[in-house]
């Protein structure tokens, strides 16, 4: 009876494996079509922006913004990725990655769009929180790598 239930069970955890592997595939899929739409929808905001009236600030802010979210999508893909050669084993290290690339973009937007009219209520809470969270997972990424470096025996 034994070996029969370890047989089921073995079906089943495989079964699990394939539906992650499947689902793994399907979100690559999807994050490459979102991948190829953002970098038409960049290249047509870039157009629109430069042959507007010529606004130094506008055109890298809209050149910024556009060209961090392709970057925080290829960095989703890349995880991805790595998820599927590796049999579904994930690393929080690229997660973390695009949480700072997110925080940062957010940040850069917000100086931005505050140059003209800085409020201290809601821009400057949310700029400090931003900083916070950079802070914190900057540290994160440390104390991962730091946790991941191989250990030297001592004899």
């Amino acid at each position: 009876m034994p070996a029969r239930t370890s047989r089921h069970i073995a079906r089943i955890v495989r079964a699990i494996k394939i539906a992650e592997d499947a689902i793994h595939v399907v979100v690559a899929v999807l994050l490459t079509a979102l991948g190829v739409a953002l970098i038409a929808y960049t290249v047509r905001q870039v157009v629109l922006v430069l042959t507007g009236p010529f606004d130094v600030p506008a055109t890298v802010l809209a050149v910024l913004n556009e060209t961090l979210l392709l970057f925080i999508v290829a960095e989703l893909l890349h995880t991805v990725a790595i998820a599927i050669k590796h049999g579904g084993a994930l690393d929080p290290e690229p997660f973390i990655v695009v949480g700072l690339v997110a925080s940062i973009r957010r940040v850069l937007i917000l100086t931005a769009e505050a140059e003209q009219a800085f409020h201290w209520n809601p821009q400057g809470i949310e700029l400090l929180i931003l900083m916070a969270l950079i802070l914190v997972m900057a540290i994160a990424t440390l104390v991962w790598r730091h946790a991941m470096l191989p250990r030297k025996r001592v004899p």
